[in-house]
This record gives structure tokens, C-alpha cells and sequence, in this order.
């Protein structure tokens, strides 16, 4: 699995605070971005969750 940001994000940092394992900010864009080109499987569901909740749908899932 994939998690790709979007420049739509609007960086209120729900992302990071469900899942600090596989998002971070960045102060400089003032977006977030993934730290993984994969996703590790553990931690598939939250990634999907945090999907789900992003308010701008910035975060799109590939599988």
C-alpha cells in the first residue's frame, strides 16, 4: 500500500496525530508528507483511517 498527500492539504495535522509512525510535518510547506514509499502492512488500517478523516481528502490510498 501507498499513501500519496496532496497539494490540496491543508495541514491541520490530523494525519500526523492518529499516526506519527508514518506522517510528519513539514514546517517549511506547512503540509504533511509520508515518510514511507510503502506503507508497512501493521500499520495499514490507520493510514486508511487517516484517509478517510482527511477533511481537504488530500490523502489517496494505492494498493
Amino acid at each position: 500500500m501507498k499513501a500519496i498527500i496532496s497539494k490540496e492539504c491543508m495541514g491541520d495535522r490530523n494525519c500526523n496525530k492518529l499516526c506519527e509512525e508514518v506522517f510528519e510535518y513539514d514546517e517549511d510547506q506547512l503540509i504533511s508528507t509520508v515518510k514511507f514509499a510503502i506503507i508497512p502492512e501493521h500499520l495499514e488500517a490507520v493510514v486508511q483511517q487517516a484517509a478517510d478523516e482527511c477533511g481537504a481528502q488530500a490523502i489517496t490510498i494505492e494498493k
